[in-house]
């Protein structure tokens, strides 16, 4: 039961770590030694290299591992009309190590479409590819649960469903650009549903008075106008995560809460699933699939260089078969390798042996 669109059997969610020559050109470039068309040029050349890479393990989606970016969000997000990247104070923190504390906040009103930049990223993958581009960007919840009414002035927004709806308006002509461009397969991250499984993140929404029962609603229906318009045959996918930056975490918890929400209320095709320890719960909210959406098992973690064993992870794809169909299961890595630039802590090699696993494997189970 191979795919022949995406999501793949085997499959994987974006980010993969730098490699050297693309750290130290970005190191240079930082400390003013080149420009920016010189790092430009390693980051093309470094983008091929990873290209061939995945289709060379037998991939059938490729991406350009999010080696132009800094962060897997802020980099997009901050180049959005209206929002601006900041260096601030973080109010939600990983469980060890922390990243740079960069932040966003609205500036001016959203719903106008300025050209993004990562449309032209997006065509140097497709052109350079001979297996399916794929593009990743953030969810348009990201602009909004770290933060909250600090990120979107009074001034600017009195309304915060005013905010919602010119944020989805805005995201709604981002994603036709990427479409225009080619793409027709569109993922975006979207790690606040899953951090609102967590009890204690469920807390700092209630403490800054906000519905921690209205946001699923709200981020839905941001997504479906985000996603609408878009043509019939672009795949549409959603990666959920419970935080990812060298190799730590943010939140816990099964996705019971937001289950349903998840798969009945959002318009998009396929689901990323974290499932790679015990803090994603069981399978049992799987139960609420309905026919024709896809579900991708993060099952590899990528979190550390350790190689899962096949038996193992095809044992827990028969666990999940039990809640929904064989045919609407894929695999997948639980996230990507480097959300951000800094990547987590696992060697190169440990990163394609994890990808090639996943082909193996998906090849044993679906053929």
């Amino acid at each position: 039961m191979p795919r022949s669109k995406p999501p793949f059997r085997a499959d994987h969610v974006g980010s993969l770590l730098r490699p050297p020559a693309l750290k130290e050109a970005r190191s240079r470039r930082e400390r003013g030694e080149i420009s920016a068309d010189a790092l430009a040029t390693v980051e093309d050349s470094e983008i091929e290299k990873v290209i061939r890479r995945q289709e060379d393990i037998g991939l059938q989606a490729v991406t350009d591992g999010e080696f132009r970016r800094a962060f897997w969000n802020y980099d997009f997000l901050g180049n959005l009309d209206g929002v601006e990247a900041y260096l601030g104070e973080r109010k939600i923190k990983f469980q060890g190590a922390q990243p740079r504390p960069m932040m966003l906040r609205v500036v001016h009103k959203l719903g106008s479409y300025e050209p993004h930049p990562m449309v032209e990223h997006f065509r140097f993958v497709k052109t350079h590819s001979r297996a399916m581009a794929k593009m990743t960007i953030p969810s348009p919840s990201s602009l909004h649960f770290r933060y909250g009414r600090d990120a979107v002035p009074e001034g600017i927004y009195p309304s915060m469903d005013d905010f919602y709806d010119d944020l989805g308006e805005t995201y709604r002509k981002t994603t036709r650009a990427f479409a225009d461009a080619g793409c027709r397969y569109l993922q975006l991250d979207e790690v606040n549903f899953a951090y609102l499984c967590d009890p204690k993140l469920r807390d700092v929404v209630s403490n800054r008075g906000e519905d921690p029962q209205r946001l699923p609603h709200i981020y839905a229906a941001m997504i479906n106008r985000a996603l609408s318009g878009l043509p019939p045959d672009m795949t549409t996918a959603m990666h959920l995560c419970r935080g990812n930056f060298r190799s730590t975490f943010v939140a816990s918890g099964g996705y019971e809460p937001v289950a349903e929400i998840l798969f009945n209320e959002i318009s998009i095709q396929g689901y990323f699933m974290e499932y790679d320890t015990e803090r994603a719960g069981g399978f049992e909210p799987l139960r609420f699939v309905p026919n024709g959406k896809v579900v991708v098992l993060g099952l590899v973690t990528s979190k550390s260089g350790k190689l899962e064993s096949k038996d193992e992870i095809k044992r827990r794809i028969e666990e999940a078969a039990k809640f929904v169909p064989l045919e609407q299961i894929c695999l997948s890595p639980q996230c990507g390798f480097a959300s951000t630039e800094e990547g987590n802590i696992l060697a190169e090699s440990e990163q394609w042996a994890k990808l090639e696993r996943i082909v193996d494997i998906a090849r044993e189970v679906w053929g």
